[in-house]
């Protein structure tokens, strides 16, 4: 059962309707996530503006999806995972065993490979990642605006596993459980 309400269009107040509404016009659904995060307007603004920004950087559909999927396993998030999985098979044509691979933190692609591997370190250090570390991810073809980028990719959604493990929104996607790698 869901700690927070998941608002709807009609049970929102003026300011949470219209981000309700925008992100129905935009998604074409309301993903419980958007509809929990919505009781705190401010929060659930920032979260769509920097999921906006990131669209637009240097990562395509396909790795976004993975660092998505990537950093929900880290941070146990079962709602994410599950969100993710579904996007990168229906979005990004991956199949069940890369979206296994991915959860797992390995691609078959070496420049993806080393980007997720430096989003490990991150997390694992809480950024404080040292001097190799970073030599490796460039030496693997990872760029400066992409080494920024995986930073806030993982704020992102951190925000996102974060706020779920409070809220705990009914799970609106097919169940990928984030305990279960097998």
């Amino acid at each position: 059962m869901p700690r927070l309400p998941q608002l709807t269009v009609e049970t929102a107040n003026d300011e949470q309707r219209e981000l309700l509404e925008g992100t129905l016009k935009q998604l074409g659904k309301l993903p419980n996530l958007y509809a929990s995060m919505a009781n705190g307007p401010a929060a659930l603004r920032g979260y769509l503006a920097m999921r906006d920004a990131l669209v637009g950087g240097s990562f395509g559909d396909r790795q976004r999806e993975q660092l998505a999927l990537f950093i929900a396993q880290k941070n146990g998030c079962t709602y994410c995972v599950s969100a993710h999985s579904m996007r990168g098979a229906r979005l990004a044509k991956m199949t069940e065993e890369e979206l296994l691979a991915t959860r797992k933190g390995t691609d078959a692609d070496p420049h993806m490979h080393a980007v997720l591997h430096l989003t490990s370190e991150i997390m694992n250090d809480g950024g404080d990642i040292d001097d190799e570390t970073l030599a490796a991810a460039r030496a693997a073809g990872v760029t400066d605006a992409e080494i920024a980028e995986i930073v806030a990719h993982i704020a992102l959604n951190v925000l996102s596993n974060y706020f779920n493990h409070v809220a705990q929104p009914d799970l609106d996607f097919p169940l990928v459980d984030a305990n279960d790698l097998a």
